[in-house]
Formats: C-alpha cells, sequence, structure tokens
C-alpha cells in the first residue's frame, strides 16, 4: 500500500486586465479535501514586464467557505526586474507563514491581479495550485 500524499492540482483560465489602473478577482475552486498548497504558477497569454514604480501584484488568496476569509496563500509582484515570459509558468511566492498555505476541504480559492500605484495590464493565462492532503 502506497504511502504518498494525495494531490489535487486545479488549473483554471483568468481573463486579462487589459487596463493598468484595473483590478480582477475571479474564484478559482473550491478546496477539494483538507490539505496544503505546495505550488501556484501562473503561465501568461503574453509577457509581463515588471516596472520599478507603477506595477502589477498577483496574489491568490484563500476566502475560507463562508467567502470572506483574507488570507494571502502566494503572491508576486511584478516590480522592476521581476518579468514573466509569454506562455511559460511563473511561479508565484507561497506565504512564509506555514499556516497559510492550509486549506480546510471546501475553502474558496481566489486569483487576485491588483494595480499598484497606475499599474501595468495583466494579459491574463492560467492559474495552477498544487494541493497536498495533509
Amino acid at each position: 500500500m502506497s504511502t504518498a500524499p494525495y494531490v489535487q492540482v486545479i488549473e483554471r483560465s483568468v481573463p486579462a486586465v487589459s487596463t493598468a489602473g484595473n483590478d480582477d478577482d475571479t474564484v478559482l475552486g473550491q478546496a477539494p479535501f483538507a490539505g496544503v498548497v505546495t505550488s501556484v504558477q501562473y503561465v501568461p497569454e503574453a509577457a509581463i514586464t515588471g516596472a520599478a514604480t507603477n506595477n502589477r501584484t498577483v496574489s491568490l488568496v484563500n476566502k475560507g467557505q463562508a467567502g470572506s476569509g483574507t488570507t494571502t496563500v502566494a503572491s508576486l509582484t511584478f516590480d522592476n526586474g521581476v518579468n514573466a515570459a509569454a506562455n511559460d509558468e511563473k511561479a508565484i511566492t507561497l506565504s512564509g507563514t506555514a499556516a497559510n498555505l492550509v486549506l480546510a476541504a471546501g475553502d474558496t480559492l481566489q486569483w487576485r491581479s491588483i494595480h499598484v500605484a497606475t499599474g501595468i495590464t495583466d494579459p491574463g493565462g492560467v492559474v495552477r495550485i498544487t494541493i497536498s492532503r495533509s
């Protein structure tokens, strides 16, 4: 009998934010079981070139079962020197707080794309979340 943990990958398309000063929140799905997020990747449809002052932050947020949670699971700011190539996965930095990575069965996961200052655009793409059963 195998003792390897059960792993689930949630992969969803996310829309573009074609106006630099706009934001978008997209529900990706719900945690299929209690577990821990072990990776988050973003595959943008076009290149993203970070900027020093006006940039964009993408995050995975655990909204919980009631839909009102605010726990940031993973986040990355496309600032000066942080870029993403078109159609190539970019690792999104997991929270350094272990408790932020823990999911209960049924927790709602949301992708958030937020502008900083006047912002930059977000081409949209695919988000891939790997969850390991706890």
